[in-house]
């Protein structure tokens, strides 16, 4: 099990003529002090050539660094065409063939895919055309936001992504994404708030994990605990501290069953959860709004 990042960072806290590598160092540095793994350059190089801004933050850690991309039906909405998926896939092929471990593709848009057939399918041909013989590299699909439960699995994962993260707070409705996903594939539950004042305790998160662990015979190894979505219009303090808290909900998820249950509220979770490290079952579903049909 892992904590990592879903969306960008603040600008760190340093002079205005800070050089980037020194915003860039700052930036590792925090997410490694809060226990990420794996890491992002914080949304500083989103200018930059995709390559030569994941060196410069791999080159700054021995921890995993991913990059991050905004997929093609973000990028160019309805004007998104094969041109820009398969721009789009050399780019991946020079991260894979640079030796980057895990490429992120973000796609907030998805939301709004719906049940609508065609855009199903331009979803689905996009991302088919953007993975096309891609290798060497962990593929992950991101979608922040909102919810994405319409689309439906079928649509998200026709490409062969090997994970799924999602919002679960802006979307809670994906955790039927979640379920859904096979459980040969991963799933990176976006579960930390990113609203400034909110409840960042780690009880819902430690659940949160246990029941992505569940689902479809998945395990541990296959779920990651992250931000909800973007911490860049927070005080840099208060995105650190949120990052601190991620990673001590991970640290929780992954101690042994007397551990966890001391440091967890039993009155904020419920008592089949895993999360509390009982052998009985966990819950058939998680807790899901009165006005959900499902």
């Amino acid at each position: 099990m892992f904590a990592t990042l879903l969306g960008a960072l603040p600008r760190p806290p340093l002079p205005e003529d800070a050089s980037t590598e020194a915003l860039l160092e700052v930036v590792v540095r925090a997410q490694e002090t809060a226990g990420l793994d794996p890491i992002t350059d914080g949304g500083l190089l989103t200018s930059e050539d995709p390559v030569a801004a994941w060196r410069a933050a791999a080159g700054l850690t021995d921890r995993a660094v991913k990059a991050v991309l905004l997929g093609p039906y973000s990028r160019d909405g309805r004007e998104a065409t094969a041109a820009t998926a398969d721009a789009l896939n050399r780019v991946i092929r020079d991260l894979a063939d640079a030796g980057c471990p895990l490429v992120e593709i973000h796609e907030p848009a998805a939301t709004r895919i719906g049940t609508d057939p065609d855009e199903r399918a331009r979803f689905r041909d996009l991302h088919l055309r953007l993975l096309d013989g891609v290798t060497g590299t962990h593929l992950s699909l991101a979608i922040t936001g909102g919810d994405a439960k319409a689309a439906g699995v079928d649509t998200l994962l026709a490409a062969p992504y090997a994970s799924l993260a999602v919002d679960l707070v802006a979307g809670p409705d994906n955790w039927n994404l979640v379920v859904r996903t096979p459980g040969d594939r991963g799933v990176i539950c976006g579960v930390l708030s990113t609203e400034a004042d909110s409840d960042d305790g780690p009880e819902m998160i430690v659940w949160a994990a246990g029941y992505a662990t569940s689902t479809g015979g998945r395990g541990p190894d296959r779920v990651g605990i992250a931000t909800a979505s973007s911490l860049a219009h927070l005080p840099w303090d208060v995105a650190v501290a949120k990052m601190t808290r991620l990673g001590e909900a991970l640290r929780i998820a992954t101690a042994s069953p007397d551990e966890r249950r001391a440091a967890l509220d039993p009155r904020a979770i419920d008592s089949r959860s895993a999360a509390l490290g009982r052998d009985e079952p966990g819950p058939s579903h998680p807790p899901r709004r009165d006005d959900d049909p499902t």
